[in-house]
């Protein structure tokens, strides 16, 4: 039977396929989502009539999937526990959502409302009973820490952007800036890229700005995909790109001179503080932009090596701020000289 060649299958929310064969999966579908559903239920959710459900349930037995029957008035269908796996129906949302929860984690595992949650529980339905209980055990009772920098954007967005990516589509799409401007914008959606837990496209603004932007995806309101089509770089680095933009056009200016070479700074030094350059065999140069001055002399701490700040007043004068902070912070309280720390 034709089911058996179908172990998964992504489902677009908004289509409706009366086949026979896309008529059994949306009833597994539904019957996995929805353990103990009766007849008339099921056929209601089908728009179909009782006995064409119960048809339904007897191709699904007849492909080998168990579809267990509870009688009494709690009974009702639901997927049974067999050495074979049951088909997965995801819809493209859970789908969606489940590479956004592996890309960057996810918060809501344990949520029966969430898009990932509801996905989770079918894979958990559909192990074996020690490795189930195990599973759920689990889902149910981790807590885990959000992260703070993380946003996760709309999957329906993000599904849309991607999309328009693929097929190298422009596309109108709706912002909102950081202050809570909001305006509109045309744009060749290069790629989406993911970089410390925040979604992002990288794209060009069509004619006549022509030039290139990062967008967050958690503040684009609305998307829609147009029919003229572009062509995207050929060498087109997308993680190298967003870098390079996130490390430039911010408010202050910042010019640092290390004492290490290039080969030694680059492993340390994350390509959004900006660009380096080396000045000799055993000095490197890292010219760059924040918006955040204190923020970006906290990231030159971890840089293994003596520097200098040769350009940038409001970061020179934040690294001495920061430096005062740090002294102040190792001096012993009775004013003492601290042993083995000289200079403090």
């Amino acid at each position: 039977m034709l089911l058996r060649t179908l172990p998964f299958r992504i489902e677009e929310d908004a289509v409706v396929d009366t086949s026979p064969t896309s008529r059994a999966l949306l009833t597994l579908e539904i019957i996995q989502s929805n353990p103990g559903i009766t007849a008339d239920r099921l056929s209601d959710r089908l728009g179909i009539s009782e006995r064409a459900a119960r048809r339904y349930v007897a191709i699904l037995r007849e492909s080998e999937i168990p579809i267990e029957s509870v009688r009494g008035p709690y009974g009702g269908y639901r997927v049974g526990r067999g050495i074979r796996l049951p088909p997965l129906v995801f819809s493209s949302t859970e789908a969606l959502g489940l590479v956004m929860a592996v890309l960057d984690g996810s918060h809501a595992a344990g949520d029966p409302e969430d898009p990932v949650g509801r996905a989770l529980a079918k894979i958990v339905r559909a192990l074996p009973e020690p490795a189930a209980a195990t599973a759920e055990v689990v889902r149910r009772t981790t807590a885990s820490a959000p992260d703070r920098g993380a946003a996760r954007p709309d999957p329906g967005i993000t599904s849309e952007l991607v999309q328009a990516c693929a097929q190298h589509r422009r596309t109108r799409l709706s912002y909102r800036s950081e202050g809570g401007t909001q305006w509109e914008a045309e744009v060749d959606p290069w790629a989406v890229v993911v970089r410390h837990g925040r979604w992002y496209l990288l794209c060009r603004l069509t004619p006549p700005r022509d030039v290139v932007r990062a967008f967050r995806i958690d503040r684009v309101g609305r998307v829609a995909l147009l029919e003229e089509t572009f062509t995207p770089p050929t060498d087109l680095d997308a993680v190298g790109m967003l870098e390079d933009h996130l490390a430039s056009g911010w408010e202050y200016a910042a010019e640092v001179e290390i004492d290490a070479p290039l080969t030694a700074v680059g492993r340390c030094v994350p390509r959004a503080l900006g660009r380096l350059e080396a000045i000799d065999a055993r000095r490197t140069r890292l010219t760059g932009s924040t918006g955040n001055p204190y923020w970006y002399a906290e990231q030159l701490t971890v840089i293994p090596a003596a520097f200098r700040v040769i350009g940038g007043p409001e970061l020179r004068s934040t690294v001495h701020a920061l430096g005062e902070r740090l002294l102040a912070a190792a001096r012993p309280l009775d004013g003492s000289a601290q042993k083995g720390a000289p200079g403090v």
